[in-house]
């Protein structure tokens, strides 16, 4: 295993981060310097090396291309006042990327390549993390078959890669949603609860038409009954109802565990915010607008770390939501969140890994 960490370093002749401007930041358009990257074959990991970003070169025969076997993971890492780089929570990313892995048959990675590649790649590439309020760095870690054969097996050669990405925000407004009750993102038994390639695939249709009727993304019901939400396109979602905060639960495997979501939940309960982990239905979401006991709406993920929703369309009827007061706990937990991952603020979850 030693001889694994033994990471192979080819640097960039020449940076482009003369060339980047880190005023204008679009999400996910501009890449750092360095990618790392693994490679499986004949049952282990081997060969792990950090190289110049690059295009790949594929077979037209490689089976991701045709099968959809790959996952995939996103994590941040932000710079404190003192220039030290901070990454939030990247062992649970760790945990999850190998959780998507054995659902979509692939090898896990084990801890020391996805760590010590990450902190490598972090360490020469640091340069390319944001030192301005609101920017990070966006982390893709993704793994995907390598075989060229045209026969639906599981591949017997992967590639494992990350490559990162300074960013600004997902979302620069609060974004407008819809119930979507025809169209199915995930069901029970099936790969909901694994950050596959193929899931995103099958939402982009349905979130289209979604778009092309002004709205930002979907609130997904459940592939049963289309009664329940469950979450929406880019991230898991919350609601406060009366003073309680309800998400859906995860143990259905039709929802992605997601480690904002996470975060957030563990930040309620300290801070003594009632949470039920349950389904709303659609029903109680369109009383809860209807009666205006619906205080907040909003949604978690990596990208989007806290969204506001200030729009619902539920049968054919928008709700708009009031603006947040700084009060609102949605602006309480994203404070809070910014806090720790950019070093203000005593990290007491042990959330980050600092570099």
């Amino acid at each position: 295993m030693n001889k694994l960490l033994e990471i192979q370093i080819n640097k960039v002749s020449s940076s482009r981060l003369t060339k980047t401007d880190f005023n204008n930041l679009a999400f996910g358009q501009t890449i750092s310097d360095h990618m790392f990257m693994a490679d499986y074959r004949d049952g282990q990991w081997y060969d792990p090396r950090i190289e110049p970003y690059a295009p790949l070169s594929l077979n037209p025969a490689n089976a991701t291309l045709h099968y959809g076997q790959s996952v995939f993971e996103g994590l941040k890492a932000h710079k404190n006042d003192i220039g030290e780089i901070l990454v939030f929570r990247p062992d649970a990313n760790f945990k999850r990327l190998n959780e998507s892995a054995v659902r979509m048959c692939i090898p896990e990675i084990p801890e020391d390549i996805f760590m010590e590649g990450l902190r490598r790649l972090l360490e020469i590439d640091r340069e390319w993390v944001p030192d301005r309020a609101g920017c990070s760095l966006y982390i893709r870690p993704f793994i995907f078959a390598t075989d060229d054969y045209l026969g639906i097996r599981p591949s017997a050669k992967y590639k494992f890669m990350i490559f990162t990405c300074p960013v600004g925000h997902y979302y620069a407004k609060p974004v407008a949603v819809k119930v979507e009750t025809k169209y199915t993102r995930a069901i029970e038994g099936g790969t909901g609860s694994a950050k596959a390639a193929g899931n995103y695939a099958g939402s982009l249709y349905p979130a289209l038409l979604a778009q092309r009727e002004g709205y930002d993304q979907l609130l997904w019901t459940d592939g049963k009954t289309h009664q329940f939400i469950e979450e929406s396109g880019t991230m898991n979602v919350m609601f406060i109802i009366n003073g309680k905060l309800i998400t859906a639960p995860t143990s259905t495997g039709t929802i992605l565990k997601g480690i904002t979501r996470d975060s957030v939940l563990t930040l309620a309960r300290e801070m003594e915010i009632p949470v039920k982990e349950s389904f709303l239905s659609v029903d109680e979401l369109e009383n809860a607008l209807e009666d205006g006991t619906l205080e907040e709406a909003f949604g978690t993920g990596t990208a989007a770390t806290v969204a506001h929703i200030n729009r619902i369309h539920i049968k054919g009827k928008d709700y708009v939501l009031p603006d947040k007061s700084v009060d609102a706990f949605s602006n309480k937990v994203l404070k809070i969140l910014d806090a720790i991952k950019y070093g203000r603020m005593e990290d007491e979850h042990n959330w980050i890994m600092k570099i």
